[in-house]
């Protein structure tokens, strides 16, 4: 009897010391407001309970594997979710995995990823301004990103998506506070493989200071598989932000254009945050220019974001939409927002 206790005790350490070096982490963010939004050229308000008011609701796994000499694997499958209905993805026909779904080797000389993921221009979006990556709410992330589903016709200026499929992504390592990201989408047409997305974006965190930006050509849509734009689309964005402990300012700016429209999009935006009260105080205006059309959009969001534990905050936010010949739009909303 004692001789199999010891075995068993054996064994189980054995496995323990195996699976000591991976982990799988459930992770993601609960995030709904409620509010009246009435964007640029809406024809009338609409009251709402809405996901995603400051950062689009997600769940899924993250999982890591020690390999050894500094070498790892990486995984991670996560979701978009809308938390007010319980709706799967961002939107009708959002694939399930949409948000990430990759595998990558990571060490001293960087990483390498293969499958969905962030496209070049959304992190230095989100590092580039006061709101983050709100879809809602942010000035400088509603003219990149989000169309209007209205009469103005407004088209978001970011070519394809927020996330690439099928693409393999060199991450270089941490070289004095400078990271950057080369990216390269298959495009996987049928008879013409030269139909592709290719992107890089670069940060520096040095103290106080951030720097950040991206270029893309892109020629293949996401997300899912992806179809040929029919022209190529290319777009950068140059941003940076200074942390002066009383506030911190923001600025970008960035164009984009396809080669079969004679408009370039130019969009500059400023913002601010400073803490108050135990939160931050929020600002930002953003303003698009279509060079062609001799249109623009101009954007403006004033908020205060109090955090009730590291992990919980809430949100009041009001919001003014212009554009040129349309009615104006006045939205607000508050809101609550988890991560687990």
């Amino acid at each position: 009897m004692p001789k199999k206790l010891i075995a068993l005790a054996a064994a189980a350490l054995c496995c323990t010391g195996a699976y000591a070096q991976s982990s799988v982490q459930v992770t993601g963010l609960a995030d709904v407001y409620a509010g009246s939004m009435k964007m640029a050229g809406d024809a009338s308000r609409k009251s709402v309970v809405n996901s995603g008011g400051m950062t689009t609701s997600w769940f899924g796994f993250k999982g890591t594997e020690d390999l050894g000499g500094g070498l790892k694997a990486n995984f991670q499958l996560t979701s978009f979710i809308q938390v007010d209905s319980g709706t799967q993805g961002r939107f009708g026909g959002d694939t399930f995995f949409s948000r990430d779904a990759n595998v990558s080797l990571s060490g001293g000389f960087g990483s390498v990823l293969l499958g969905r993921w962030m496209a070049p221009n959304f992190l230095p979006s989100v590092v580039g301004n006061p709101m983050g990556d709100s879809f809602t709410f942010s000035p400088l992330i509603l003219h990149m990103d989000v169309p209007l589903f209205n009469g103005t016709g407004w088209k978001a200026t970011v070519p394809s998506d927020t996330g690439w499929s099928n693409q393999i992504a060199y991450s270089t390592p941490d070289i004095g506070g400078f990271k950057a990201n080369l990216q390269y989408q298959f495009g996987e047409q049928a008879g013409d493989n030269g139909k592709k997305n290719v992107g890089a974006n670069f940060f520096y965190f040095g103290g106080p200071l951030t720097l950040t930006g991206f270029y893309e050509r892109a020629q293949i849509s996401n997300p899912g598989q992806g179809t040929y734009l029919g022209t190529t689309k290319k777009d950068w964005m140059l941003a940076a932000a200074y942390d002066f402990k009383m506030v911190k300012p923001y600025l970008s700016y960035g164009q984009a254009k396809a080669d079969n429209n004679p408009d370039k999009a130019k969009t500059l935006q400023v913002g601010a945050s400073a803490p108050l009260a135990g939160g931050s105080l929020l600002a930002s205006w953003a303003k698009t220019e279509l060079s062609f059309t001799d249109l623009d959009r101009k954007t403006f969001t004033l908020g205060y974001d109090y955090y009730l534990s590291k992990r919980t905050d809430v949100y009041a936010m009001y919001m003014n939409d212009k554009i040129t010949n349309q009615s104006t739009g006045n939205s607000f909303g508050v809101g609550i927002r988890h991560r687990f």
